[in-house]
């Protein structure tokens, strides 16, 4: 009696969930958060837009999960993560025909997001080891390495969002104390005059923590901003600090480690450069280095999930945290840059060093979500046999041939 209720039950939200996944997501905008945040903060408001929002987000990746091979799907850390997907979004559709006036059932909905938000936090590290539980068992042919990589580039592209409303909701109504102690003038997540070169100084700091705890020794910051909006004024944005953080803490992380072992033992090391400018459309932060660069063809694989150019780290809890991971920090990173319509670009000197940009949205009304949409395009991508490169290889161009 119990596995047939189990089973009516997960037939039942397996019909929610096709329901859902055929409505597209509703990207929001930097100004639209900050807008709702600071001026009219609603709780009953949010509530009523997230019930909807985010069984659809969670509805359009869930669909998608399934489309990945079959062998992935039955690795027991995907299948951890779907059922945390499965579980969290059943619990949102417990309210959507709950009454908004009711205050208890929006003191409920409120405990329901911070719970959803506590469970997904190790979300990226458990869909990572299904892939290497994949990878050991069946090996990884091109073809499904390209459907991963896309799947995966719109799967922590989806969590990033879900995310970013999870934590809005939860920072401005999760509490009694409606501003954050730590950052008083945040709204939410959102910092609306967030000071960039802080960011990047606190990012270096904890760095360079990292770097002396493995290497002794560290690389210099030779920071340098320039406003050409308001010449001699320092550059502000409307941006999430912790989005910030996470992508320039990577870059630092991999300019520090590529310097200190190209040099060694060596008494002096270059200094990481840092310029952060600030013009009409985009605010740009170019970090330098003098690590030795990477050759022109490696440049794609560092946004690989399944690449990285340090050895597989061990857990040591006493050393805290590695200064290389897993191979995920730069293509992460590069969503990160992307959720607002940034990005991140990698140029590359071999032999010399490389610089890291960041691209992010001046304008407010500009940064709004990227989000991946479950449609015919997306299943097609999955579903379609990749035809072999049309143009010549040099392992395939005829040898002993001279013209």
């Amino acid at each position: 009696m119990r596995l047939l209720r189990s089973l009516l039950s997960s037939c039942s939200l397996g019909k929610h969930v096709d329901y859902y996944s055929r409505f597209s997501p509703s990207p929001l905008s930097m100004k639209q958060f900050l807008d709702f945040g600071s001026e009219n903060a609603c709780e009953r408001t949010s509530f009523v837009f997230l019930r909807q929002e985010l069984p659809v987000r969670l509805a359009n990746i869930m669909k998608e999960i399934n489309l990945l091979p079959d062998n992935l799907l039955k690795t027991p850390s995907v299948r951890l993560v779907q059922s945390w997907y499965m579980r969290s979004f059943d619990e949102i559709l417990d309210f959507k025909d709950k009454n908004a006036d009711d205050d208890r059932v929006i003191y409920d909905f409120t405990d329901a997001v911070i719970k959803i938000r506590n469970r997904h936090n190790d979300v990226v590290p458990t869909m990572a080891q299904g892939v290497v539980e994949y990878k050991e068992l069946h090996g990884i042919d091109p073809v499904t390495s390209q459907n991963v990589q896309y799947f995966l580039d719109r799967f922590y592209m989806s969590r990033i969002s879900i995310r970013m409303l999870l934590n809005q909701h939860t920072l401005l109504f999760g509490g009694t104390v409606r501003a954050n102690p730590a950052h008083p003038k945040q709204i939410g997540s959102i910092d609306p005059h967030c000071r960039v070169t802080e960011v990047v100084q606190d990012a270096y700091e904890s760095a360079k923590r990292l770097c002396d705890l493995y290497y002794m020794n560290s690389p210099e910051l030779m920071l340098e901003e320039c406003n050409a909006k308001e010449k001699g004024r320092p550059v502000t944005v409307v941006y999430v600090p912790s989005h910030l953080y996470h992508m320039i803490f990577e870059l630092f992380k991999n300019a520090m480690r590529a310097t200190m072992e190209l040099y060694g033992d060596a008494l002096n090391y270059p200094p990481i450069h840092v310029k952060v400018a600030l013009g009409s459309e985009d605010l740009t932060i170019k970090v330098k280095d003098r690590g030795g660069g990477v050759a022109l063809r490696k440049i794609d694989r560092l946004f690989t999930y399944t690449y990285s150019t340090a050895p597989l780290p061990h857990t040591d809890t006493a050393r805290g945290a590695p200064l290389a991971g897993y191979g995920y920090g730069l293509p992460i990173s590069r969503l990160y840059a992307r959720y607002f319509q940034g990005d991140l670009k990698l140029y590359s000197l071999e032999g010399y060093g490389t610089d890291a940009v960041v691209y992010i949205r001046a304008l407010s009304t500009e940064s709004i979500e990227r989000l991946p949409v479950y449609n015919k395009s997306a299943w097609r991508h999955y579903n379609t046999t990749h035809d072999n490169d049309d143009w010549c290889t040099p392992k395939t161009e005829p040898k002993g041939v001279t013209f």
